[in-house]
């Protein structure tokens, strides 16, 4: 009988040997993986400027004899912890800024307390964001500050440079950030006003939980999670790889809860009636129009973006009123365009030379 095309018996034994070594680490680092954290996360040495309620200001210690004189505010989003952007020496955006001469702050969110449900999208653009920009301001020495704004962070940041058209924002940064909200089309169809009561959800459990937030963003990409759990077991004997994996799925699963308040106007004015992309958003009675924007702007936008589509942040930079605008579109996804390998190759070197020269 004739031996099949390709096949080598004499690597049968060898090839079987791997397997069983390979599953044998499997079922030894299965027990590491279950009986062990994972890395210690967010461990760039910081010091936190103020707190209060959600809010938390965080100063990170210098990195560098020579420091920028335009400080930098990184404002996170609403829904996820700031450490995705300082996750492990080496990878760490935060680390990467202050290596390079940046004066950084964070603005990371805590829980909202029950009591806290009454938080209003006022409270979030007209109250938490102008305070820390107030005592990033006493603390730096500096009039001018320059502000990071991360997914729904950027929202928050631009709503904040459309009502103080006058400063102090020196420049303006996003990161995959939306303005058209018809096209993040699963979370509008989820929130179709035919079907979706927002009054009723917020009068009866307040604070949003993140139970629900989570399984919207899973509902992107179903099998995502029964996919990546694979992937870990097939890829359990390599360190590298489960370091990275508990990395980014302790992040993605550390959701936060929203403010009912806060979450039923993000539901009315951007998710129904799209107004910061049809020009008529106020917030506290005071316009946010996007043109009023004059800073200069830099709009990062990733190529496979499943949370933030492109076609649901294309429109920015057209809409920014400034003459100094680039927008840049990088290989990626929501998460890898900001943290991780692919990040530490190209968005932090384009942000570094974009920022630099507008830092002095």
């Amino acid at each position: 009988m004739n031996a099949a095309p390709g096949l080598d018996f004499a690597s049968i034994p060898e090839r079987i040997q791997s397997e069983v070594q390979r599953a044998i680490q499997r079922s030894i680092k299965g027990v590491e993986y279950f009986s062990t954290s994972g890395p210690s996360l967010g461990s760039t040495p910081k010091d936190v400027l103020h707190s209060r309620g959600t809010m938390n200001l965080y100063h990170y210690r210098p990195m560098s004899d020579e420091i920028y004189r335009v400080p930098v505010l990184i404002v996170m989003a609403t829904t996820n912890r700031g450490y995705i952007l300082d996750l492990v020496p080496g990878q760490s955006f935060i680390e990467f800024l202050l290596k390079r001469g940046y004066d950084v702050y964070m603005l990371d969110w805590s829980a909202p307390r029950p009591e806290e449900k009454t938080l209003r999208m006022e409270d979030y653009v007209l109250d938490f964001i102008p305070d820390c920009v107030r005592r990033v301001q006493a603390d730096s020495g500096e009039q001018d500050v320059s502000v990071i704004g991360y997914c729904f962070g950027g929202v928050l940041s631009l709503l904040y440079g459309a009502i103080h058209k006058d400063g102090p924002m020196k420049n303006l940064i996003c990161f995959t950030t939306p303005i058209d909200f018809r096209e993040m089309k699963l979370f509008s169809n989820f929130s179709d006003r035919r079907y979706f009561d927002v009054d009723r959800l917020v009068d009866s459990v307040g604070n949003v939980p993140p139970e629900m937030i989570l399984s919207s963003f899973e509902m992107l990409r179903p099998a995502s999670r029964t996919v990546s759990q694979i992937q870990l077991w097939e890829n359990i004997w390599n360190d590298e790889f489960v370091k990275s994996y508990r990395m980014f799925d302790r992040w993605a699963t550390d959701t936060l809860p929203l403010a009912g308040e806060y979450f039923r106007a993000i539901t009315k004015d951007l998710m129904w009636d799209n107004k910061l992309f049809n020009d008529t958003m106020s917030v506290g009675g005071r316009p946010a129009k996007l043109d009023n924007i004059k800073v200069p702007i830099l709009h990062a936008v990733a190529e496979h973006d499943h949370i933030v589509p492109y076609d649901a942040a294309k429109h920015l930079i057209a809409k920014i009123g400034s003459a100094d605008k680039e927008e840049v579109m990088l290989k990626g996804g929501h998460v890898s365009l900001v943290a991780g390998a692919n990040a530490v190759k190209r968005l932090w070197p384009k942000l570094d030379s974009w920022l630099g020269k507008r830092s002095t």
